[in-house]
């Protein structure tokens, strides 16, 4: 299954390119960028974790997109949809999640692109509700959560299983959206 290519008025989100995987390895390597992940991640990481998006996508028809600026064709990050494949009390369910490139922080990209991958997710895909987490200390992601009309579920926060124990990024906020909230927004 190949996936749709979605646009906004200055983005398009994409599969994944050979091309992407180069600067998409310095995003994941910018301490600034990973500030609220457990580690920085190299070439081999950065790579695997472009494999398995692209497997989500042949999987189920979805995934993170890579993200271009319209017109230069610029490679910006990732914005998109995927199944959350952890049990926790929320689960099983979908999450939209992103991640840009420094210089591309403060453009509104982030905002524009998870809008444009939430349309699909109700409107393409009928979900009832997509959700959206970040560790406790990333207030510029939970500030797009909020711009996207997300709610904070505290009682639904939690600690992420795939963070180990210890580390000050494992306790995580839940924002939620569901379907009839999206239409009536």
């Amino acid at each position: 299954m190949r996936g749709p290519e979605l646009t906004t008025d200055r983005l398009t989100l994409r599969r994944w390119r050979d091309t992407d995987r180069e600067p998409f390895a310095a995003l994941n390597d910018d301490p600034e960028v990973m500030e609220h992940f457990p580690s920085l991640q190299d070439r081999a990481a950065s790579d695997g974790m472009v494999d398995r998006i692209e497997a989500t996508f042949d999987a189920h028809g979805f995934g993170l997109w890579a993200v271009e600026l319209r017109g230069s064709g610029e490679f910006l990050g990732f914005t998109g949809l995927q199944p959350v494949t952890f049990e926790a009390s929320f689960s099983p369910t979908t999450e939209v999640g992103w991640r840009f490139a420094r210089h591309a922080w403060g453009h509104g990209y982030a905002t524009e692109a998870a809008r444009c991958a939430l349309a699909f997710g109700y409107d393409e895909l009928g979900l009832p509700e997509i959700v959206a987490m970040t560790a406790w200390s990333n207030e510029r992601s939970m500030a797009v959560m909020r711009r996207l009309g997300m709610r904070r579920d505290p009682a639904a926060d939690f600690e992420h299983p795939r963070i180990p124990e210890g580390s000050p990024v494992r306790p995580h906020v839940l924002y939620r959206l569901g379907a009839g909230e999206w239409r009536a927004a």
